[in-house]
């Protein structure tokens, strides 16, 4: 696998089978149409890394039968300076707020910029860590939070009673109280409510970051990480070992491994599902000493009928 850090995007960036974005396109088709389509996250590959499934005629095998997903999110501070360079509030909350219709003053991917051991900063981008031993879900006494099989953790407003006893045990501070009727515009009121997309959100309940996982499932991938100007936001699946911020292919396996990532209060024996690569926005230009981000901003002109505003 070549350096994350070179020129090419295509050529730091190949994917597990040796493909790159170009050929792996021409692979599924679209090379010929001329466009290309939505980030995707494929469910095959000619080949992935520690188990071949390309049939003896040379097309590729279909996933074994009843495989279960294991979403993942690997996020490379390298890559990351806050959208400075886009002069931009961060493009990952601003299409997270836009795609799943969030309510101001939340922020279900937020980007907060801490100061590094040797002076400067860095930008962090933080969604919901989807923890695999998840305090949240521990002490909910209704069971309105919980796992899926796919590894996300989830919310049920039709469960959920308000009691914000899992917002007390989140030690990463991923969740957010609906204290009135969300200030939301009237079109979020148009859909068939699901845990997976929290749309239409109500009063009196707790949100956060779902992961996406009704889009990753069609194919698509999550709003941050199409929005990511740099590239930085890796979405992939653990269990068929791929990840892919939109323009690259790679095995999830050895992005964590060879870049040495780590994951927040590891400590605490959380397991979150979310991975950092450390950095602070070098590897686009970045100076750490660059300090300071544009405030990120809610697009909302109408909204709807008895929305109430609050502070976080």
């Amino acid at each position: 696998m070549s350096e994350i850090g070179q020129e090419s995007t295509e050529e730091r960036h190949p994917d597990a089978s040796g493909l790159n974005r170009r050929q792996f396109l021409k692979y599924l088709g679209f090379g010929a149409m001329g466009v290309a389509p939505l980030p995707i996250l494929p469910s095959i590959l000619s080949k992935t890394v520690g188990q071949d499934v390309v049939r003896s005629d040379g097309a590729p095998a279909e996933a074994p039968n009843g495989r279960v997903r294991q979403w993942t999110m690997v996020i490379d501070l390298r890559y990351c300076d806050g959208c400075q360079s886009q002069g931009t509030p961060p493009q990952c909350t601003r299409a997270c707020i836009e795609g799943r219709f969030v309510p101001e003053p939340q922020e279900w991917i937020q980007i907060y910029e801490g100061e590094l051991p040797g002076g400067g900063t860095q930008f962090m981008p933080t969604p919901c860590m989807h923890c695999q031993n998840a305090p949240c879900v521990n002490v909910c006494p209704v069971a309105a939070t919980f796992h899926t099989p796919e590894g996300t953790v989830l919310i049920d407003q039709d469960r959920c009673i308000g009691c914000r006893i899992c917002m007390a045990a989140c030690p990463y501070d991923r969740r957010f109280f609906n204290w009135g009727t969300p200030p939301v515009p009237p079109e979020s009121r148009l859909a068939d409510y699901s845990p997976e997309h929290q749309s239409p959100m109500r009063k009196g309940t707790v949100v956060k970051c779902d992961f996406c996982p009704e889009m990753a499932r069609a194919g698509t991938l999550p709003f941050c990480v199409q929005a990511c100007p740099n590239n930085a936001i890796y979405y992939g699946d653990l269990e068929e070992d791929i990840a892919t911020n939109g323009d690259a292919i790679v095995s999830a396996s050895q992005l964590l491994s060879q870049n040495q990532a780590y994951r927040l209060k590891e400590d605490l024996k959380t397991k979150p599902r979310v991975y950092y690569i450390a950095g602070h926005g070098e590897a686009v230009g970045r100076d750490a000493f660059t300090e300071g981000r544009e405030p990120t901003e809610w697009p909302w002109i109408e909204r709807v009928k008895g929305a109430r505003e609050w502070k976080r």
